[in-house]
């Protein structure tokens, strides 16, 4: 028997699962520079910087200033805004402000990213076998309301529902975010729950920590991705493979 037949719900990871980043980040802070006519910044050092002043906000300010009720533009103009200042660029109020408006959009556009080709088939084919699709996601309202669905992926046609951490106050790999999860499910069972994602700490271990099925999409051969396999995860290359794997007899995780 496939385990697919004693499933009620899969939930899904977004960046690195369903979707990627495009580009670099100088890209995009290069070309608003540029439109407030300005010189590019360096890409590394902006980088570094972003790396840097995100993990900072991220420890102050978690959950995108979910409990300091934050607004997320500022969170956001914040952490923009430390980034350069660590990469050493300081513009005036006027410069930055033009700068920020324009990383800020893109960022809340589709531009930025790139949906792979299999997530929409794999969420609707899910969705065909009468199992509920959930999305739970590190992520502000702008995945919810915005990008997933300038990407065509969209709440009633790929996803059911979505656990976004900037809505929730909570983030992985707190295990309460999955817990959120099967709630929303319809208050269903762990073990009629599987999630897919591509992070052993934020993914596979929180999920089964509750008692949720867990497999993890490796597409990008990660080398730690040899000793996930080794504790015995399930690791798979993509949403295709995940899909046939699910549909086989004798799958279980």
């Amino acid at each position: 028997m496939s385990i697919l037949s004693r499933l009620r719900c899969i939930t899904v990871d977004v960046t690195g699962t369903l979707m990627a980043y495009k580009g670099e980040l100088g890209d995009y802070y290069c070309m608003a520079a540029k439109a407030a006519g300005l010189p590019c910044p360096d890409y590394k050092r902006v980088h570094e910087g972003f790396k840097l002043a995100y993990k900072d906000m991220a420890k102050n300010y978690p959950c995108f200033g979910f409990a300091a009720k934050m607004p997320n533009i500022v969170w956001w103009k914040t952490c923009v805004r430390d980034s350069f200042v660590r990469a050493g660029y300081e513009y005036d109020e006027e410069t930055f402000e033009k700068i920020f408006r324009r990383i800020y959009a893109s960022f809340g556009s589709s531009a930025p990213y790139t949906v792979f080709p299999d997530s929409q088939p794999f969420l609707r084919w899910v969705r065909g076998k009468g199992i509920k699709v959930g999305i739970v996601s590190n992520a502000e309202y702008r995945y919810k309301d915005v990008i997933l669905p300038a990407l065509n992926l969209n709440e009633g046609s790929e996803w059911d529902f979505g656990v976004f951490s900037g809505l929730e106050g909570v983030e992985k790999p707190d295990p309460r975010i999955y817990k959120i999860a099967l709630e929303r499910a319809g208050n269903i069972a762990p073990e009629e729950a599987l999630h897919i994602g591509d992070s052993m700490r934020k993914d596979y271990e929180p999920a089964k920590s509750i008692g949720m099925h867990a497999l993890l999409i490796d597409r990008f051969k990660t080398p730690d991705a040899q000793q996930w396999r080794k504790s015995g995860a399930i690791v798979l290359p993509d949403l295709l493979a995940a899909q046939e794997w699910l549909s086989s007899e004798n799958s279980t995780c």
